[in-house]
């Protein structure tokens, strides 16, 4: 529940500090004297969004803080989730600083808005003539629903096999779309592996191959070479080494003459080995020299190969091209890779598929139970709210698809009047009968969910004195369980109240501000009275006031 609430600085409000009790509190004052103002403010700081236009001095930060009584609600674990320190005693701070950026604190944690208005959603529900448009809201209409089936945990764990149930779906979705792309591809791939894997293409082979070839290519040259090189050596009569041989043995001669020179015959001696072991492997290597047809084919064939395949894959080296092979062969044995993957995932699918089937029964089955009970329920308030003909046809069916609230598809009809047709509810509801639904579900709900507190701003608008007097009832009835503040101009509702306040302008300054004030039980007489007959209270007014407040 709501303790205190500080305004500062906002639209007619210059400083404004209340305290706000348990049960049922009320909030009376003219026509245009700030009371909506008062639940603008408080809703800044349970997530509504910022406007510096609202700010009453733009040299000056407005701020608004509220203090929260949460100890009952099990809501620590928003405060855990949310990395705030959880208190029982919280409190709640906006600020719109004049640069017009917004601030907010949560136990002066910073927090941003969205983590403001989850928080701001538990401590208070504001009900506005804006809020009865939610009637015909089906997501409302399920939490109705939900509240008197019983079904938080039950929907809780169905929500969140439902998270993995969708991921599933997503998995197998991207599985069916990557084998269909597989199929697609799989041939051409398969032809592509096929084709490199026949090359039999191995490390540094087009560089052994070139090398071959190029002997093949040039064979005659290499083999006129070869002659000429054993010619030039082993011709009888200017053959290098007949002629070496003549060097050697006149080396041979003056070195008997003189030993000195016998160097030089060994130098010579030894060159002439060289050259003759030369001429040795020359005339082997001419002797082996033949070209296979066969053989040149082969190489010419590989090499034609290679070439064409590394142009049609952009491909620089025969390395390149056994990653590209590789690679082709991981895509190859994809195709069977997916369809294992898919076989696994598709049998934790069926096995999630049938717990949530069990679940969005289980949800089904008991929120039927508690359509006659909520149908029970609408009767009895609303008859007593002037809506005694009215009848309401819920309707709900098991769908196809998993949703958020499970598979169920809720239709709400309504009928005002007897013998009227029974029509979607916000198609025939007036304002007034929306508003006093509407109360009728508030008040349903409160004795099946723990609110903290529920404002009512002026539900009671456009409706006769009788009837204020059983909105009243209602109201005084749900503030029992809970903490109920109500903004009325009916004298009938303001003198059920446990607590009253009232909002009034006053000049100051030269300016004029919104003022906040609790009634004595003097003051609320007085108040009372003037609202049943104006400024000029008469005497019957006064007692008129006394009655209803005793």
């Amino acid at each position: 529940m709501i303790t205190s609430l500080s305004i500062k600085n906002y639209a007619l409000i210059e400083d404004i500090q209340v305290d706000f009790r348990e049960g049922f509190s009320i909030i009376t004052g003219e026509t245009g004297s700030g009371k909506s103002i008062l639940i603008e403010g408080l809703s800044l700081i349970l997530g509504s969004r910022a406007d510096l236009s609202s700010v009453r001095d733009l040299s000056k930060k407005c701020i608004i803080e509220g203090t929260f009584h949460i100890g009952n609600y099990d809501l620590e674990q928003i405060f855990i989730d949310a990395e705030i320190d959880f208190d029982e005693e919280t409190i709640i701070r906006r600020e719109i600083l004049p640069s017009g950026k917004s601030r907010a604190f949560i136990n002066d944690t910073p927090v941003n808005l969205g983590t403001l208005t989850l928080v701001g959603d538990k401590l208070i529900d504001i009900h506005s003539q804006h809020q009865n448009l939610e009637l015909a809201d089906t997501d409302f209409q399920f939490k109705v629903l939900d509240a008197l089936a019983g079904t938080k945990q039950d929907l809780a764990e169905y929500q969140s096999t439902l998270l993995s149930f969708n991921t599933l779906q997503k998995e197998l979705d991207r599985l069916q779309r990557l084998k269909s792309e597989a199929i697609k591809e799989q041939d051409y791939n398969t032809f592509l592996f096929n084709e490199l894997n026949d090359a039999q293409l191995t490390p540094g082979e087009l560089e052994d191959l070139e090398d071959e070839y190029k002997t093949i290519s040039n064979f005659e040259a290499i083999q006129e070479g070869f002659n000429e090189i054993t010619q030039r050596l082993s011709s009888d009569d200017l053959g290098i080494i007949q002629n070496l041989t003549q060097v050697r043995n006149t080396l041979k001669n003056l070195t008997e003459m003189s030993p000195e020179n016998y160097s030089l015959f060994e130098r010579v001696n030894s060159a002439l080995i060289e050259l003759q072991d030369v001429l040795q492997e020359v005339e082997n290597t001419r002797e082996g020299l033949n070209v296979d047809p066969n053989q040149v084919h082969l190489i010419t064939s590989k090499l034609n190969t290679i070439n064409s395949l590394m142009l049609k894959h952009s491909a620089n080296s025969v390395n390149e091209l056994i990653k590209i092979r590789e690679d082709l062969l991981k895509k190859v044995n994809v195709f069977e890779d997916i369809d294992d993957e898919i076989l696994r995932k598709q049998n934790v699918y069926n096995i999630k598929e049938a717990e949530i089937k069990e679940m969005s029964l289980r949800l089904h089955t008991n929120r039927k139970k508690a359509i006659p009970i909520l149908k029970d329920h609408l009767a009895h308030i609303l008859s007593g709210l002037g809506m005694e003909h009215s009848r309401f046809e819920i309707d709900l069916q098991l769908g196809e698809s998993y949703m958020e609230s499970g598979r169920d598809e809720l239709t709400i009809l309504f009928s005002a009047n007897k013998g009227s047709t029974l029509k979607p509810l916000k198609n025939v509801a007036s304002g007034g009968e929306i508003s006093r639904i509407m109360l009728a579900i508030k008040s349903i709900l409160a004795n099946y969910m723990h609110l903290p507190t529920i404002i009512f701003d002026e539900i009671d608008s456009g409706v006769s004195g009788e009837i204020s007097d059983k909105i009243g009832e209602i109201m005084k009835q749900m503030s029992e369980t809970m903490q109920v503040l109500t903004i009325t101009h009916q004298p009938q509702i303001a003198a059920k109240g446990d607590n009253h306040y009232k909002v009034f302008k006053e000049d100051k300054n030269q300016s004029t501000i919104t003022q906040l004030n609790r009634l004595t039980k003097e003051e609320r007489i007085v108040e009372i009275a003037q609202m049943l007959s104006g400024k000029e209270m008469t005497t019957s007014a006064i007692a008129h006031a006394k009655q209803l407040l005793n």
